[in-house]
């Protein structure tokens, strides 16, 4: 008797070529956790793409940012690992020397995408000021070229800014911290409903499986990851990949939950949404 072989289920995770979601997907992408008889696909597209494509649930799981969530939460639940969540540090606006918050009203500034948590949080810190969206790698080279006034900086360039010869005019992450006692919330990952609620939490718990062997071989992680890591030094990248995985990186938690209930809400204070949106996640 032939006993026909099991199926093999496979789930796609998008993350973002960026030196920190390649730090967490490493585990993964080596074949260095178990999964289950699940076949894992991984896809790399900047995250403003990403963003664009959860509208379609293109992806069974997918790196968002959290300000993308409330136009897919339809398709998707968050999971609480993969988190990057600024500790009392975040995106920054950046300008020349001399330039003023008050200068900003008569400014515009390069942001990393209308959809990006980054450009909510700076709505929510100073609203209704002029931008115009650039690729985040580009916003320096702007703003040093005077094509804009001033620059929502992510990324490894809030590591470099200043030997650019850039003022920091505020740290987002230093301001949202201040107003809530909160970690800022930024990227998640967010995994399909029509998946089922069994399927979804075997996703969640290979994604934190991979995250968790990242940080226990951080020197072979990083190593995977330094080819992701746009001209850092191995320093400048460790450092980076500090910031953004953490222990909220593993697992959120109640406080990094109430982190983003709280950014929906303040947005939804400030008119920016028209209904409270009430994130529903993996648990």
């Amino acid at each position: 008797m032939v006993i026909p072989a099991q199926k093999v289920q496979e789930l796609t995770i998008a993350h973002s070529p960026d030196t920190d979601d390649a730090f967490m997907f490493y585990g993964l992408h080596a074949g260095k956790v178990p999964t289950a008889g699940v076949k894992v696909n991984q896809v790399m597209k900047d995250i403003q793409t990403l963003n664009q494509e959860a509208l379609q649930g293109l992806y069974e799981v997918s790196a968002i940012s959290f300000a993308a969530y409330p136009r897919v939460r339809g398709l998707y639940k968050l999971l609480c690992c993969g988190s990057s969540m600024g500790e009392d540090y975040g995106p920054m606006v950046v300008a020349p020397p001399g330039t003023t918050r008050e200068d900003l009203k008569n400014l515009t500034v390069a942001i990393p995408g209308l959809e990006t948590s980054a450009y909510l949080t700076m709505r929510l810190w100073q609203p209704d000021l002029k931008v115009v969206s650039v690729p985040f790698d580009q916003i320096v080279e702007q703003v040093l070229s005077g094509k804009v006034g001033a620059g929502l900086i992510i990324h490894e360039s809030q590591l470099t800014y200043a030997q650019e010869g850039l003022t920091k005019i505020v740290d987002l992450g230093v301001w949202w911290q201040e107003e809530t006692g909160l970690p800022l919330p930024l990227g998640g990952n967010a995994v399909r409903k029509d998946l089922g609620e069994e399927m979804m939490q075997k996703a969640a718990n290979l994604f934190k499986s991979s995250v968790v062997y990242a940080l226990e071989h951080r020197s072979e992680a990083l190593a995977y990851a330094m080819s992701f890591a746009r001209d850092m030094d191995l320093a400048t990248a460790d450092k980076f990949v500090s910031m953004y995985v953490s222990d909220l990186t593993v697992d959120c938690g109640e406080r990094g939950r109430e982190a983003v209930r709280v950014f929906f809400q303040k947005a939804y204070e400030q008119g920016i949404y028209d209904e409270l949106i009430v994130p529903e996640f993996v648990l």
